[in-house]
């Protein structure tokens, strides 16, 4: 990558408020006690990656919200934490949007989502 096309997460970060910056960080820290993941600083979102592949896409970091994509092989349509599921068109892919608006919407439910994208869905 030429030097011009680096890019930094206080690029993201910088400017934010303090509880969009708390939201960012507890959705980090929880991931992290799944496995350890690394944040990819990408040219218009943030990647957070499992060593094998990227599982999920931090999208936007608004004034009070985060909004993470998530993207799994299948729609998993019986949920409550996910705000819209469209399929990527010609392809096998469902990106499922979370908005975090609070750090206890890191539930059960969401945390079980994180596990699947770090784990990997089942093969069929």
């Amino acid at each position: 990558m030429a030097p011009s096309e680096e890019y930094h997460l206080s690029d993201f970060l910088n400017g934010k408020s303090e509880h969009t910056l708390a939201l960012f960080n507890h959705f980090i820290s929880s991931f992290n006690t799944i496995g350890t993941v690394e944040v990819v600083p990408l040219k218009s979102m943030i990647g957070v990656d499992n060593g094998t592949k990227r599982i999920a896409y931090i999208t936007q970091l608004g004034k009070n919200f985060i909004h993470v994509v998530f993207p799994f092989k299948q729609g998993y349509f019986d949920n409550m934490c996910f705000t819209k599921i469209p399929q990527v068109p010609g392809q096998q892919q469902f990106n499922h949007h979370f908005r975090m608006l609070n750090l206890d919407d890191v539930n059960d439910e969401v945390m079980s989502f994180m596990r699947l994208a770090y784990r990997g869905e089942p093969e069929e």
